[in-house]
């Protein structure tokens, strides 16, 4: 009678488990309606705002998992040019169940911090896997496409308009980077992220993010 009850519980108990993996995972990523700058998306990657001032934000995120593939340039705009043509084929059934994948939103470059000018960077594009397709997402058929998983964490964040492009993208990390030095806050140093959220098409009201990941508490003083 042990026994039995034992096995009932660990099975009742690793259904649940994956069950509330599945809805954290829907949870995290919502109906774009739920956010201001996710306007050409039906789903969008959500986040819990920690604390902001004038010259950043701090967001938590969830796990989530994202379609990526890489490409190494001097410059973000062709790396991500040649990238996105890699994820978007994958999206528009170049993958081994053949469906259509709704795009999401943001877009993120992860960028690898030059130690010299004249070095190339490994840039790493990546598109947020819709929620039905979180858990068992079909495989690429193309092998330099491939899944990552972002883990639960803090990232600082700098927003900002226009066009994001290696010049206003560096622009913005280096005053994201210069904000944090100056309240002595820890960051991994190692690369950060462009985060996009709108198409070529759209014109007015663009959003552009750089995150960096927070390491340690995070700092977040209520004036600049």
């Amino acid at each position: 009678m042990t026994l039995t009850v034992c096995v009932y519980f660990r099975v009742y108990f690793s259904g649940l488990v994956g069950l509330l993996l599945i809805l954290t995972a829907e949870a995290r990523i919502g109906n774009s309606s739920e956010s201001s700058f996710c306007t050409e998306s039906r789903e969008c990657l959500l986040y819990d705002l920690v604390c902001k001032n004038d010259d950043y934000e701090v967001r938590h995120y969830d796990s989530v998992k994202w379609v990526s593939t890489e490409e190494e340039c001097y410059f973000m705009d062709k790396a991500t040019y040649t990238a996105f043509g890699r994820l978007f084929k994958y999206i528009t059934g170049s993958n081994e169940a053949g469906v259509n994948i709704d795009m999401t939103t943001p877009v993120t470059v992860k960028i690898e911090e030059k130690k010299r000018l004249w070095q190339s960077s490994v840039f790493t594009l990546s598109f947020l896997l819709p929620s039905d397709y979180q858990m068992t997402p079909p495989q690429p058929t193309d092998e330099s496409v491939y899944f990552t998983e972002t883990p639960d964490m803090n990232v600082y964040v700098r927003s900002y308009g226009g066009w994001m492009m290696s010049l206003t993208s560096g622009v913005n990390s280096m005053l994201l980077k210069r904000d944090l030095d100056k309240v002595q806050a820890t960051y991994n140093k190692d690369y950060h992220y462009a985060v996009g959220y709108d198409s070529p098409m759209k014109i007015l009201n663009r959003h552009n993010e750089v995150w960096y990941m927070v390491e340690g508490e995070p700092v977040c003083p209520t004036s600049s």
